[in-house]
């Protein structure tokens, strides 16, 4: 439900014909009174007095009569959800196909039904999120009101904790963005409210996501880019899975902010360790409340980011447990839990010895990859060459002295 390109809708017989059928869904349940009452203006307004253009063929008279017709859906109505669906999406039909009047008089009719199908989150909200994805998708690439419609759409569907029914992605999003033909401003209050539905829906995670795009839309000199960076910086560092900071200095809101304390303690947990991070605390009292950081969570967090480094530097090697205990300053009785938990992590990939008390690394994740790191893959990769060349070798000779050992073909 996450939305496609705009699509045509095709509803059956003439234009009166449909909108009486639109009027006859509006007052089915009404007595036959209040039906021929309600009516009536409606019929009079599709004839076609002597004189006149046919009205297939008037569009001012179309519009009117649609006019007529919009003021009047008050409700979803009493029908099936199949028959609500079908009602809506010919009115949306009528609403972009005839261009009603100028472009914020269509938007006035959007968001009267965007409030309209907004009203009342948990009623019937599985037909509401159909008829919303459907007005999205009736509505122009381009257009500014396509935000306007998913923003209530996630809304609604974040209020009943149904956002994965809507299958949003990234790539949908970041493919909407470069379409939608609406201010910077605009884009980052989708992406903010994106992410704060996913926030109030507990996944933080996803809404990590969002906000790092949230932010990177935002013009870095703004007030609002200078609070949106610290508070990303805070969430990176808070979330237990996130462990990549490298692309959070990428944003020039990030660095915008680097005289702030909360940058100098995103470097630390970019290159350094535990030590370090220790040092930052001590002179930041204050700063882990007020940004409502847990040190704990912080200390937990570094010391996987230290071992990851650690480990990154022996892959290939065994990494005895003193040297990972001494790093991250617990007793040599806790080191396998915290080489458990890097593993876990997926920081490190290796195996546990308890006989040589070391751990074996064969993967390490690492934390940056600049100058440093691309000198110890090319150690690695000239150490495999020549590994691989020692191979070669070996193969070659054993060939030879099977090629010796063979009696020779007779003359």
């Amino acid at each position: 439900m996450a939305g496609a390109d705009s699509v045509s809708v095709f509803a059956e017989g003439t234009f009166e014909e449909q909108v009486q059928e639109l009027v006859n869904y509006i007052v089915r349940n009404r007595s036959e009174e209040e039906r021929a009452a309600f009516i009536r203006p409606f019929q009079e307004a599709l004839k076609t007095a002597e004189g006149q253009n046919s009205l297939e063929n008037d569009e001012y008279r179309k519009r009117s009569v649609f006019q007529m017709v919009a003021v009047e859906v008050k409700s979803l109505g009493d029908g099936t959800d199949k028959e609500i669906e079908g009602f809506f999406n010919l009115l949306f039909s009528h609403l972009f196909s005839l261009h009603v009047s100028e472009a914020s008089d269509t938007k006035i009719y959007v968001n009267a039904f965007v409030q309209l199908l907004t009203h009342q989150p948990s009623e019937r909200k599985f037909i509401k999120y159909r008829i919303l994805s459907n007005l999205f998708n009736a509505v122009e690439r381009t257009s500014s009101l396509r935000p306007l419609v998913y923003t209530a759409l996630v809304r609604l569907a974040g209020s009943n904790g149904d956002l994965d029914a809507l299958q949003i992605s990234r790539a949908n999003v970041k493919k909407w963005l470069s379409e939608w033909n609406i201010a910077q401003n605009d884009k980052a209050a989708f992406l903010k409210t994106v992410s704060g539905a996913y926030e109030t829906a507990s996944q933080p995670a996803t809404a990590y996501d969002y906000e790092r795009l949230y932010v990177q839309t935002l013009p870095s000199t703004s007030s609002d880019a200078q609070a949106a960076a610290v508070n990303l910086i805070a969430t990176a560092v808070r979330l237990p899975t996130v462990f990549d900071f490298d692309p959070l200095f990428k944003l020039d809101a990030i660095v915008a902010v680097k005289d702030h304390e909360l940058f100098s303690l995103l470097q630390i947990f970019l290159n350094n360790g535990l030590l370090e991070f220790k040092s930052w605390e001590a002179s930041h009292a204050d700063a882990l409340e007020q940004h409502k950081l847990d040190r704990t969570q912080l200390e937990r967090k570094i010391r996987l980011l230290t071992l990851a480094s650690l480990a990154f530097q022996h892959i290939g090697r065994d990494l005895p447990y003193s040297k990972i205990g001494e790093a991250l300053q617990v007793n040599p009785a806790e080191v396998e839990k915290w080489a458990i938990d890097v593993i876990r992590a997926g920081l490190v990939w290796g195996k546990l010895s308890q006989t040589t008390q070391s751990l074996h690394i064969t993967r390490a994740t690492a934390r940056t990859f600049e100058k440093e790191q691309w000198e110890a893959l090319e150690k690695r990769l000239q150490a495999w060459k020549a590994g691989l060349s020692g191979v070669l070798e070996v193969v070659v000779s054993a060939k030879r002295q099977a090629g010796l050992g063979q009696p020779q073909n007779a003359a």
